[in-house]
């Protein structure tokens, strides 16, 4: 097995996890098959239970596991899956030292940070870089670790000495370690002290950077690449250039131009390596297809979810013109009589080509979202609705044409007169960490719904979807809920027209529903955001994107003959070496 360390120093945040994305992206180019893990310094168990505005999206694995937002770069960026074992927390590995000394594995000893803890750490890692994480199922040739805080902190001290004796025991050939810093501009000048003083941290940490990735808005002046070269005492082709850029999607590129992969190929003794044909022709497709998209960029704590609408506009080749709306500013009707936040809110909204309500928990702006999801419903506006924003959809649907206008979630009115949306009976009210319904779940298309938009969608899909047991359309996505559409209303909403397409397993939770006479009016319980890549966009988000900027038409058909000549290719490929 051989390594990449990536780490950061200076300040946190500098960019580390689409810096070791990247790399991974780059050795995937070459035909390798590569994995990661992800390190987080704090105390939590997991993400589920902190604030996305203070650390950032929880994102979810196929597993269940609530895990941080890197792990949805990772698994975007170099098309692979990831389980609970790839995010290693402080909490985690402290439990599970805690659990083993009190099973008596320890016994006699005092356990200690080293060398019990810091042996722990460089066990998992060993451990969790050996798993298939692609669709070749074979083992990784190649494990990126991301460490994740900055050097120096005294939370990373374990993971930074275990991460020196891993390095020594890989051996000479099979780990390299780069180090992102950051170039500040002062008074226009690009200094270089900050980097000077955390290579010296690393060093005497232990570690010693192969590489020196800068990060600094503009682009770093030779002098300076020189400056930091000769005063970190590495050769000037060890530093690495790395400046803004208008979307991450660049920063593979900006690296390759840097020649990483020549320095990887040149520490990693990659040549060595015996890369078959046809994963040698697959990794230059993909730099190829990589590089041709168009690519745009938002940032915001719904990450995934502006990742999934990136990818489709880039699929569909269109620029997207993304507007967040406060939806408590549309809780009024926007007239003269309104305030000015509501009446620029319902002025957005009513300009939109398309209307989207994601996941989230609580009350708040939830009558807006209601407003909203009713203008779209009427307008005919494209619509899509994610989590909450499906339950949204049914409580909209159930109050104006239902006539139940007493309609309403549990999660927002535990007295409601029609609770539409329930708790789910099987999930434990009291406790807040990993207790929802999470990971990956099934999803049925029902029979008569041929006319789907979704399922046709779906159908003509390389990954999500496959046949069910009676022969029908199956998909699996990623769920992270609490709350579901209660399936005592479901024949009266079906009734009036709202058809609930997609099911699970045994038809009692409403996973897809679906208006038949309309442009495009979907909702979604699962989160489809977690799934989507860069060369593979998320169906939901895909449909939604193309429907709102006229191209849906087109993009179904493309699908369908992209999905045909991937079959032939397939088949191609299992009767030649390419």
């Amino acid at each position: 097995m051989k390594y990449v360390l990536v780490s950061g120093g200076v300040i946190s945040g500098v960019g580390k996890g689409i810096i070791a994305s990247s790399t991974g992206l780059l050795l995937k180019t070459r035909g390798l098959k590569v994995t990661m893990i992800k390190t987080d310094p704090y105390m939590n168990i997991d993400a589920g239970t902190m604030a996305p505005t203070e650390h950032g999206e929880c994102f979810v694995l196929d597993d269940g596991s609530e895990t941080d937002l890197d792990l949805g770069n990772y698994e975007r960026y170099l098309n692979i899956t990831l389980g609970r074992d790839h995010n290693i927390t402080t909490g985690k590995i402290y439990q599970h030292v805690i659990d083993r000394e009190r099973k008596g594995d320890y016994l006699g000893k005092t356990v200690q940070i080293v060398p019990h803890l810091t042996d722990a750490l460089q066990e998992w890692f060993m451990r969790v870089a050996k798993p298939p994480v692609d669709e070749t199922k074979e083992q990784p040739e190649v494990c990126v670790i991301e460490l994740g805080g900055t050097v120096g902190a005294i939370e990373n001290a374990p993971f930074v000495e275990a991460l020196r004796q891993l390095r020594r025991k890989a051996g000479t050939g099979n780990f390299l370690h780069i180090h992102v810093s950051m170039i500040p501009v002062i008074n226009e000048e690009q200094k270089t002290k900050p980097t000077q003083q955390t290579i010296k941290d690393v060093r005497s940490a232990g570690l010693n950077p192969d590489l020196i990735a800068c990060r600094c808005k503009d682009r770093l002046m030779t002098s300076t690449i020189e400056k930091v070269a000769m005063f970190c005492q590495v050769d000037t082709p060890q530093v690495i250039a790395v400046h803004d850029v208008p979307s991450t999607y660049h920063v593979p590129m900006v690296l390759e131009k840097q020649g990483l992969i020549t320095s990887l190929t040149k520490i990693l003794s990659l040549d060595d390596l015996k890369v078959p044909s046809k994963l040698k022709l697959r990794g230059a497709t993909t730099w190829e297809m990589w590089k041709s998209r168009k690519y745009t960029s938002f940032a915001d704590s719904y990450i995934s979810v502006i990742k999934s609408l990136e990818h489709s506009a880039m699929f569909c080749r269109r620029n997207l013109d993304l507007v967040m709306v406060d939806s408590s500013h549309l809780e009024e009707d926007g007239g003269q009589d309104s305030s000015i936040e509501s009446q620029k809110a319902w002025d957005t909204l009513r300009k939109a080509d398309g209307i989207l309500v994601p996941g989230g928990f609580g009350t708040r702006g939830t009558e807006g979202m209601i407003a909203a999801t009713n203008w779209a419903r009427i307008n005919r506006v494209p619509f899509l609705g994610v989590c909450l924003g499906m339950q949204i959809a049914v409580i909209e649907y159930a109050r104006t044409v239902c006539k139940l206008s007493g309609a309403s979630s549990r999660e927002f009115d535990a007295q409601a007169v029609d609770p539409v949306i329930i708790f789910m009976p099987e999930i434990d009210s009291r406790s807040m960490g990993a207790t929802m319904r999470l990971g990956m779940r099934p999803t049925h298309f029902q029979p008569g719904t041929e006319w789907s938009k979704m399922r046709r969608l779906y159908r003509n899909s390389l990954t999500a979807a496959s046949k069910d047991s009676n022969d029908g359309l199956m998909i699996h996505e990623r769920h992270r809920h609490r709350y579901e559409v209660n399936p005592v209303y479901v024949p009266k909403l079906a009734s009036r027209g709202l058809t609930f397409v997609g099911k699970d397993d045994q038809e009692e939770r409403m996973e897809i529903l679906e208006l038949k006479d309309h442009p495009w009016f979907v909702g979604v319980q699962f989160h489809p955001e977690y799934l989507s890549k860069v060369l593979e966009p998320s169906r939901p988000y895909l449909g939604f994107f193309a429907a709102s900027a006229g191209c849906l038409k087109e993009v179904m058909e493309k699908l369908e003959t992209g999905k045909r000549g991937a079959e032939k290719l397939s088949e191609t490929l299992t009767e030649v070496d390419i």
